[in-house]
């Protein structure tokens, strides 16, 4: 395990096999391509696409499974013990495909929603689920200071062997750099609570 400001890395927690068969699902669950917030590609139009692809370029399915999540709960609980916040709802799990000059610009995962009875987005989780060997680039970096006069970022380099896992707050900045070469496979998971006081 690997702690650092504000995110921690399980490294090679799932099998090689369990990554490829999570490739597989994710590959015959529907590809569509990848927008933010609540949008869905189809209710937008070529142009509307076009610009979101300066934000977000990638490719997605949705997947779940209590088998994929059993893998991942010791470090949630790990992290939980010392992180402590509330978690009760478990989003459904993003698989993301990234091929050669696809990305993910800075953003965060949590969406503010004024709705008092509504769930917050609380921590999220990042799966390598690739080779290294088998792309370049699609580095997840995220923004460590926040100080508009000291904001520097570090990319998460021990995220890289395959079934890693970085564990983060859903409220900070991040993105995932350009693939150079090759397709870079990932999961995400987000885990939800009662809204932050």
């Amino acid at each position: 395990m690997f702690l650092e400001h504000t995110y921690k890395v399980f490294k090679s927690v799932i099998p090689p096999h369990v990554c490829e068969e999570i490739i597989k699902l994710g590959l015959s669950s529907g590809v569509k391509t990848g927008v933010t917030a609540d949008k869905d590609s189809n209710d937008l139009s070529k142009e509307d696409l076009l610009n979101l692809q300066k934000i977000r370029h990638s490719n997605i399915s949705w997947v779940h499974g209590e088998w994929i999540y059993k893998w991942v709960r010791p470090c949630v609980q790990e992290t939980l013990k010392e992180w402590k916040y509330d978690i009760n709802y478990i989003d459904n799990f993003q698989f993301t495909i990234y091929k050669e000059n696809q990305f993910y610009g800075w953003h965060t995962d949590y969406f503010p929603n004024k709705n008092p009875k509504a769930r917050d987005r609380k921590i999220s989780l990042s799966i390598s689920l690739s080779d290294p060997k088998d792309y370049k680039g699609g580095e997840l970096e995220f923004i460590v200071d926040e100080v508009p006069e000291k904001r520097r970022s570090i990319v998460c380099k021990e995220l890289a062997p395959r079934g890693s896992i970085a564990i983060f707050p859903s409220f900070v900045v991040h993105k995932v750099n350009p693939v150079t070469k090759g397709t870079r496979y990932s999961l995400v998971i987000w885990h939800e609570g009662p809204k932050w006081k």
